[in-house]
């Protein structure tokens, strides 16, 4: 999945990905209108507005980006209705052979892990048939519980040739709370745990290598508002592909991010989610109004396209 994730980068030339995180703020009020007016002010209609929502702009930049990546909490605060619509996200767009990143920071240890791996990323056994639940292409993993909470997604990743991207460097402001305290390596030397954390996801890469490619299907997340540090991740994890949040609304540029990339321009994908899906509610796009949103969001990523392109024809 990795090499079918770099192929489409480099067809589209982007090195995009669109968050989609619905939010009901976000969602144009003729659509909640038409939602409600069918199942009510309910989980329900909470749901299909959601979803409604959600292929209006993956019909508008299907054609724009390689990858997409819903955030299942934006799905799960509206319960059993919300999940159906998460799943209904992922199914449009891997018909619209978009790669689907579920953003779902698990992270567990045995049973548990294997678990939310299989649920995401793999088949389940139920009788004598397998089936696949969310099927998403990659998940991304909270490593904070340690290598056992990571292994069984590397194990579904072998068996469906699908990938993950492990938290190292977040894009929150208060990330550095933990993960930029000193710790000691296995030789004494002091350095950040997201170093170290660091360090761990380049050994995995090396160990699950595709038989052919640069990449590994074991990325890493490195947050577009700390470029320093990603400059200094990216020589540590070479084999590994950085999914860096925090563009646009959270104050990453284009500029700020060459140093994610390699010097082919390949290497990371950047994410927007916000800044695309809600850009009608934006002074640039506001003149698209409720009703154009997703030709909004369709200008938007175009916008972002001509940014980050920008800032890699510097390498």
């Amino acid at each position: 999945m990795i090499n079918k994730l770099i192929a489409k980068i480099q067809k589209m030339n982007a090195p995009i990905v669109v968050g989609l995180d619905p939010m009901m703020k976000f969602v144009p009020e003729h659509i909640r209108k038409a939602a409600f007016a069918e199942y009510g002010e309910t989980l329900e209609g909470a749901a299909e507005a959601v979803w409604q929502y959600n292929k209006g702009i993956v019909d508008a930049i299907y054609d724009l980006v390689p990858a997409v990546k819903p955030q299942i909490a934006m799905y799960e605060q509206f319960g059993i209705p919300g999940l159906i619509a998460f799943k209904k996200t992922v199914d449009y767009c891997r018909e619209k052979d978009l790669v689907v990143i579920g953003d779902i920071k698990r992270g567990d240890i045995g049973s548990t892990s294997e678990a939310y791996a299989v649920g995401h990323l793999g088949k389940v056994q139920v009788g004598g048939s397998e089936y696949y639940g969310f099927d998403e292409d990659f998940a991304t993993v909270n490593p904070y519980l340690g290598s056992d909470g990571v292994k069984p997604f590397l194990k579904v990743c072998a068996e469906e040739k699908k990938g993950i991207f492990v938290l190292v460097k977040t894009s929150n402001p208060s990330s550095g709370e933990l993960q930029d305290r000193l710790v000691k390596d296995s030789a004494g030397t002091e350095k950040p745990i997201y170093e170290v954390i660091g360090g761990m996801v380049a050994s995995w890469a090396e160990e699950y290598m595709p038989e052919n490619g640069s990449y590994s299907c074991v990325g890493a997340v490195v947050g577009a508002t700390y470029p320093e540090q990603g400059k200094i991740l990216r020589k540590i994890m070479p084999r590994s592909f950085i999914l860096v949040p925090g563009y646009g609304a959270q104050g990453g540029k284009g500029a700020d991010l060459v140093h994610f990339f390699d010097k082919d321009g390949l290497g990371a994908i950047v994410n927007s989610s916000r800044g695309i899906i809600a850009a009608y509610q934006q002074e640039q796009y506001e003149h698209f109004g409720g009703e154009g949103y997703a030709d909004a969001s369709r200008a938007a990523v175009l916008a972002m396209r001509k940014d980050i392109g920008a800032a890699l024809g510097r390498l």
